[in-house]
């Protein structure tokens, strides 16, 4: 088999090209697939592979010990004739150690030049912001399908020095499994550790622990969805903003209020510009400029029961998404639905996980076409939907859920969709962590599914991700990675796949990425 490398000098491009032969010239066997996958041990890894490269370098595998040199506009060229099982090999060990960001794939790179690991650095990958294009999300101009959590209380304890430390444990954790997203709230009005203690009046202990956990987050390299404000009274929420109306004089009646009354639009258009020009302590960059912050959520799971037609929600939605465009064009904004269909499509709400879903007041097509809003939100909770008890009917309302919001993101909407909240509690009638395996599982097959087409299924983040010691602020959906460790590897083996998703993608993007299935990505994506 005749291969030409062109060794660049990012280790990056071996993988790609690598990747790209595999699709006509190689194949695994069950055994080889989960190797690749990292599932032996480094240490055995680096040992074979050492051993193959080293081969390989000295042209043992070569016809000719004269291995020709080409210099190509300054690339080196390297025509080499390796027999299948070899080729296999490095294939093997090029994937592994490009995702456990082991350092001998670039001595690989090194090797080949002649130059000593130890002398070269490390590039480290710039944090730009992340972008939309059509139905993906990209970052530098290759694809970026979002593996994330939730964890929505890091403010409240990094608002105290003797549990600020649990951030830290969250992040640390869930950059240890691959996550790239998370999210959490940048709001707590008027309650317990209140951010904002009265319109427009702050905490600043409180603001710094806000800059701590986005501080955090920048340094293990995570992606944050801030969200402004709760459709729910905890942590205050649209309820607060009624008191706080009625406090000054007001006369509401609902806390459907908040999305008509131009005083309280006023507070919450406040919020938004303090929270947005707020400077962080920790980083002194200006949250609007920072690339941290993957998208702006106008609100967690808005409703407005009060309106069933949608009207009153829509136009708020409409007002506060130009808003927050107006000062920050930079950043992704998306509304934090939870995706239930309305009026606009009658004939979808067959989808809705029951009747009511459909008087809420929301409505996920007519909303989402709302200028400024970049993506769909959508969240997944059968338990709450449908039934505490938990059956197979939560897996298939979940695949039948999550494939209707793809289609009608791909076909209607023209935007990525993301699942920004699933999961299943332990207080459910008849749950177990097989059970919620199961349902991991579920959610990451139907992201795979779109994201294999280069479909508009953007990701999915899981609720939630919690540290040991965070015990008392536990919903039932807590996620301890460290000891639910079936949890860890399917959680950490979906982030692998993507991340070979979005560095295969981003090779092909060169010449247009054309979205067919190849082999090669099918066969990892199918682990």
């Amino acid at each position: 088999m005749f291969v030409m490398f062109r060794m660049h000098r990012k280790p990056g491009h071996v993988l790609n090209f690598l990747l790209g032969q595999m699709e006509t010239k190689g194949s695994f066997n069950k055994q080889q697939q989960l190797e690749m996958m990292g599932l032996v041990s480094s240490q055995d890894f680096h040992t074979v592979f050492r051993k193959y490269i080293d081969a390989f370098v000295i042209c043992s595998c070569c016809k000719s010990p004269d291995t020709a040199l080409a210099e190509d506009n300054g690339i080196s060229t390297l025509s080499c004739e390796m027999d299948r099982l070899g080729f296999r090999f490095l294939l093997c060990f090029a994937v592994f150690m490009i995702l456990t960001q082991h350092k001998a794939l670039a001595d690989f790179d090194n090797h080949f030049h002649g130059v000593d690991s130890e002398s070269v650095e490390e590039e480290e990958e710039e944090w730009e912001m992340v972008q939309r294009k059509g139905m993906q999300f990209t970052l530098n101009g290759q694809p970026f399908y979002v593996n994330g959590f939730n964890t929505y209380w890091m403010m409240t304890l990094a608002a105290d020095n003797s549990t600020r430390g649990k951030v830290t444990d969250v992040f640390q954790q869930a950059s240890a499994v691959g996550l790239t997203v998370g999210r959490t709230w940048a709001f707590n009005d008027g309650q317990w550790r209140a951010l904002q203690k009265s319109p427009s009046v702050y905490d600043e202990d409180v603001f710094k622990a806000l800059d701590f956990v986005v501080s955090e987050a920048r340094k293990y390299k995570i992606r944050l969805i801030l969200s402004l404000v709760n459709n729910w009274n905890d942590y205050g929420g649209k309820a607060q903003y009624v008191k706080w109306g009625n406090a000054s004089g007001l006369n509401l009646t609902s806390d459907d209020d908040f999305f008509t009354n131009p005083t309280l639009r006023d507070f919450y258009k406040s919020h938004v510009r303090t929270v947005l020009n707020r400077v962080n302590t920790f980083t002194n960059i200006t949250y609007k400029n920072d690339p941290t912050i993957f998208a702006w959520e106008l609100m967690n799971e808005p409703r407005c029961p009060s309106d069933p037609s949608g009207d009153k929600l829509q136009s708020w939605i409409q007002e506060m998404a130009v808003f927050v465009k107006s000062l920050d064009a930079k950043h992704l904004v998306e509304i934090g639905l939870e995706g239930f269909y309305g009026p606009s499509a009658p004939a979808r709400t067959k989808f809705n996980p029951n009747p009511y879903a459909a008087q809420v007041g929301t409505d996920f097509l007519r909303n989402n076409q709302a200028l400024g809003i970049d993506f769909a939100s959508v969240h997944v909770y059968p338990d709450s939907w449908i039934s505490p008890a938990v059956s197979d009917t939560f897996l298939e309302f979940t695949s039948s859920w999550m494939q209707a919001h793809v289609e009608d993101a791909e076909m209607y909407l023209g935007m990525p969709v993301l699942f920004t909240e699933f999961g299943v509690s332990a207080h459910d009638p008849g749950f177990n962590t097989s059970f919620r395996d199961m349902m991991l599982n579920t959610v990451y097959k139907m992201t795979l599914n779109s994201t294999r087409k280069g479909g508009a299924g953007a990701g999915s983040l899981v609720w939630q991700v919690f540290p040991q010691g965070a015990e008392f602020m536990d919903d039932g959906y807590a996620v301890y990675l460290t000891r639910a460790h079936t949890a860890s590897k399917i959680i950490s083996m979906q982030s692998k796949r993507l991340a070979i998703f979005n560095s295969l993608c981003g090779w092909r993007c060169k010449w247009g990425c054309k979205k067919k299935n190849h082999t090669a990505l099918d066969a990892i994506l199918e682990l």
